[in-house]
């Protein structure tokens, strides 16, 4: 019945989100602000899920340099915890299949995403130089998922460069953002338990050239490896006792 009424609940949601977002886009289309806007309007969904969700920001918030964030991408859960966690005059890289998903593709388009065709090796790495456009002209901040694909409980994948080679490109800093592991999180329990998100301090890119990208992506992850591992612990304490990252109904 939980899980009957949580689909009831997403599926009223993104009918409201699609028509309110996009009418609300129409008069400023694709500008950065849209996407904390909503990234944070999705994060509140977690309490109808259950989730006692808890994002870390920097103290400051407002005003900050541009930046590449990186996330770690686990499931569909993300869509409403880690997307809490994105920061003012932030764009997001995604797949340009996201496009076609009924409500959420267009919405996601709207709002200032950036698009990129995986299938396509040349128009990809074409994407990178665009990101590094983006990032020196309109004085924006990029959202990537290294990662690439879901890691759906396998823990943290090995990285793939695009993000890195778009901070050092535009001479930006890497900032980590971590979501502890969501495994364990079902629509069809009540009480899903504490998520928490942090926003890790921005990795400098001086002193990394082109050729150590691979380094650079390196020395990220193993600085969210270990908070990974952190905010896992925390988690499970104050869930009690149990584990987190077990299968997930999402």
């Amino acid at each position: 019945m939980i899980f009957v009424l949580r689909l009831l609940a997403t599926a009223i949601f993104a009918v409201v989100m699609f028509v309110f977002g996009c009418s609300w886009c129409l008069l400023s289309p694709r500008n950065p602000k849209h996407v904390k806007t909503f990234g944070r309007m999705f994060s509140k969904m977690s309490r109808i899920y259950g989730i006692k969700l808890e994002v870390r920001y920097p103290e400051q918030q407002e005003g900050l340099p541009p930046s590449v964030y990186i996330a770690n991408h686990q499931s569909n859960w993300d869509l409403w915890t880690v997307s809490g966690a994105v920061m003012p005059r932030t764009v997001t890289v995604g797949k340009k299949s996201l496009l076609w998903l009924p409500l959420f593709g267009q919405l996601y388009w709207i709002t200032g995403n950036i698009l990129i065709d995986r299938k396509n090796r040349s128009k990809a790495v074409g994407t990178i130089g665009q990101v590094v456009e983006k990032i020196k002209q309109n004085k924006v901040s990029v959202w990537m998922f290294p990662e690439g694909t879901r890691s759906r409980g396998r823990g943290l994948l090995p990285f793939k460069t695009g993000a890195f080679h778009a901070a050092i490109g535009a001479d930006v800093p890497v900032t980590p953002i971590v979501c502890s592991s969501t495994g364990h999180l079902n629509l069809n329990r009540w009480d899903n338990g504490h998520i928490i998100v942090e926003v890790m301090p921005p990795v400098s890119v001086e002193g990394y050239g082109k050729d150590q990208v691979r380094q650079l992506a390196e020395d990220c992850r193993n600085l969210m490896v270990d908070k990974l591992a952190e905010l896992d612990e925390e988690v499970s304490r104050r869930n009690g006792a149990g584990k987190v990252g077990h299968s997930s109904a999402a």
